[in-house]
C-alpha cells in the first residue's frame, strides 16, 4: 500500500487547490463527521454539480484546470477528475489522478463518427485517501445524463472503488475498462495531447465541428429515438 506523499495535498496549474473558488466550493460541500463522509459530499457535489460534455473540451493547460470547470459549470471526465482532486485537497484529503483507456458505449453517433473508436484513451477517474487505503472515485457523468441514457448513475461511499458498471440497466454493454495507466500526482497533460493526436486528429485539430455541436441535444435525439 502506498502512503500519500505530499504532492497529493499540494496545488498545481491544473490542480489549483488554492484557488479562492476551488476552496470556497470545498469549504461548502465538504460536510460530514470524518474524511470518508466529506470525500463522498464532495464526490457526488463534483458528479452532479457539473454536467458532462464532452464536445466542449478544451485541451489547453487553462481549459483542463479545475477551477475553469468551476467556472464554467460543465467538464468532460478528465476536467471533472482533476477537479475533484482539487477540491478534495482543497479540504485536506490527499488526491490524485487516475487514468485508464475504455471502451465506452456511452456516447453520440457524432462522436463515433468524429473519433473513429469507441475507445476513450485516458479516461480520468480520482484517487482519494480515505481510512488508510487509496479509493477510486469516477465523477464523470451527472445523475440526469445517466437517466437518460438508462444507466445506473455511479455512487462513491468511501469504502470501495467506484468505477462504470460494465452493463447498463437493460444489460447492454456500457463501459469495458482495457487497459489501466495508473496514477499521478499531476495532469499528466502532454502525454494525453500526444496519444489525442495519433488516436483522435479530426478531434484535437478542432476540424469535426464538435465544438459547436450541442452535446445534449444529439443524446435527448438519439435516446428519444431510441425509446420511441
Amino acid at each position: 500500500m502506498t502512503t500519500p506523499a505530499p504532492a497529493t495535498l499540494a496545488p498545481t496549474a491544473a490542480i489549483d487547490s488554492d484557488h479562492p473558488a476551488v476552496q470556497a466550493f470545498a469549504r461548502q460541500h465538504a460536510v460530514g463527521a470524518d474524511d470518508r463522509e466529506r470525500a463522498v459530499a464532495l464526490a457526488l457535489a463534483v458528479r452532479d454539480g457539473f454536467r458532462y460534455d464532452p464536445y466542449k473540451a478544451d485541451l489547453s493547460p487553462l481549459g483542463m484546470r479545475a477551477s475553469t470547470v468551476l467556472a464554467q459549470g460543465y467538464g468532460w471526465c478528465v476536467p471533472k477528475a482533476v477537479l475533484l482532486a482539487a477540491v478534495c485537497r482543497a479540504a485536506g484529503i490527499p488526491a490524485r489522478l487516475g487514468f485508464a483507456d475504455v471502451r465506452n458505449h456511452l456516447s453520440t453517433e457524432r462522436m463515433r463518427r468524429n473519433m473513429e473508436t469507441e475507445v476513450f484513451y485516458w479516461h480520468g477517474y480520482t484517487d482519494l485517501w480515505i481510512a488508510g487505503a487509496w479509493r477510486k472515485a469516477t465523477p464523470a457523468f451527472n445523475l440526469s445524463l445517466c437517466q437518460k441514457f438508462g444507466l445506473k448513475p455511479l455512487d462513491f461511499d468511501g469504502r470501495a472503488d467506484s468505477i462504470y458498471h460494465p452493463f447498463d440497466l437493460a444489460g447492454n454493454r456500457h463501459m469495458e475498462y482495457i487497459h489501466q495507466r495508473g496514477s499521478f500526482d499531476d495532469l499528466p497533460l502532454d502525454a494525453i495531447l500526444a496519444d489525442f493526436r495519433v488516436h483522435y486528429p479530426r478531434w484535437v485539430s478542432g476540424s469535426d465541428g464538435q465544438q459547436a455541436a450541442d452535446f445534449l441535444a444529439d443524446v435527448d435525439a438519439e435516446t428519444g429515438r431510441s425509446r420511441a
